[in-house]
């Protein structure tokens, strides 16, 4: 497994399991399974609803905590310094758990219609708890989900512990090019929730035509097309087979044309979901 390191001198894989859309009593056995299948990094949120299912899946298999990597996000109506504080308890009270491997802001602000002075009140409020936890020894590492550069620019003006993740939607056919260069360059490593594009890469097909060309599956070839664009992908898929292949990309290369022509494809799916446009109406049940 190929690996990114972070600005803490942290090393995290480079596909790691998304634990989004699980709820209904499904996600323990995907989860399960994926602890078979080999990943050690599994992303979850307070709004996912899947930690108390991941931390018992954990439990369950006899898996020693250390050799994995747990990070999960606070919900935009958990936003604040004591309302992340609490969050994180919540959190670390589902999971059964005492610490956080990596733990996020989810979204850079509760409303789009929020003035600017406020939502960066908020945000500098719910980053310093976080970088509380770092100092306290609850979580090692922290950062961002789903923060463009301006959101960004403001944690990093006052900021004493650097954000070390962006985790932004990314994916053939949606890349936010300008969001992913920037993190980078101020030194984060871009996660890319929804690399899949929610199955969307399953249906085109370009990106099926091209997939056969490698003699690899269109979710290999999105996956491998993330990773050669130096993100680090969060695929969620419920059968072992799906599970492994997603694993299974260094074996192969795009070549330079073929990547430069997937890299320009107009866009094929977007979430819809956007901090200045449209953010999730979702609200936490902060349920323990």
């Amino acid at each position: 497994m190929e690996t990114f390191k972070l600005s803490n001198g942290m090393e995290l894989p480079a596909i790691g399991f998304g634990c989004f859309n699980a709820k209904g009593g499904e996600s323990y056995d995907f989860i399960s399974t994926a602890i078979d299948s080999g990943y050690t990094l599994f992303d979850t949120a307070s709004i996912y609803g899947t930690e108390k299912d991941l931390g018992r899946a954990i439990r369950d298999k006899g898996v020693d905590r250390s050799s994995l990597i747990i990070q999960s996000k606070l919900w935009i109506d958990e936003m604040g310094y004591d309302g992340a504080k609490k969050a994180l308890e919540r959190s670390l009270t589902r999971l059964k758990m005492d610490y956080l491997d990596v733990y996020l802001i989810h979204w850079p602000k509760q409303r789009t219609d929020v003035p600017e002075d406020e939502w960066r009140s908020l945000q500098r409020e719910t980053y310093k708890a976080l970088e509380e936890m770092v100092d306290e020894g609850t979580v090692k590492a922290i950062g961002l989900s789903n923060f463009l550069p301006h959101h960004l620019d403001n944690i990093l003006s006052f900021c004493n512990i650097s954000p070390v993740i962006d985790q932004i939607e990314y994916h053939i056919g949606y890349t936010q090019e300008r969001a992913k260069e920037y993190a980078v360059s101020k030194g984060l490593v871009v996660q890319a929730w929804s690399p899949l594009g929610r199955e969307s890469v399953f249906k085109n097909e370009i990106i099926l035509k091209m997939a056969e060309k490698y003699n690899v599956t269109a979710a290999q070839l999105a996956l491998r097309f993330n990773f050669q664009s130096g993100v680090m992908s969060l695929p969620k898929a419920s059968s072992s087979e799906r599970q492994i292949q997603n694993l299974s990309i260094w074996d192969f290369e795009i070549d330079a044309d073929d990547f430069n022509f997937l890299a320009c494809l107009p866009n094929i799916y977007w979430s819809s979901e956007h901090p200045d446009i449209a953010i999730p109406g979702a609200k936490s049940t902060f349920e323990i």
